[in-house]
């Protein structure tokens, strides 16, 4: 499946939301969210813009799944389908 090009901060929030991750702070249209892992704290930031550019949406999918030991193409097929 492909990386969609028309997601918004908000809807990968609701996204990442759904896999456990929680808003911790928001500084201009930045929003930080974070999820407990057994090897520690995972930070994330995401750019609340509309869309999020496809190069920055493809870096945050690799560390979530390099975070989360699946490949890319899951997680883009759990977030996304």
């Amino acid at each position: 499946m492909k990386i969609p090009r028309d997601l918004s901060g908000d809807d990968f929030i609701k996204k990442l939301l759904i896999l456990g991750y929680n808003v911790i702070r928001q500084k201009g249209s930045h929003i930080r969210l974070s999820k407990m892992y057994n090897d520690g704290e995972h930070p994330i930031t995401i750019p609340n813009h509309n869309p999020i550019k496809i190069g920055t949406l493809n870096n945050i999918l690799s560390d979530l799944s390099e975070k989360m030991k699946i490949s890319k193409s899951e997680l883009v097929r759990q977030l996304f389908e």
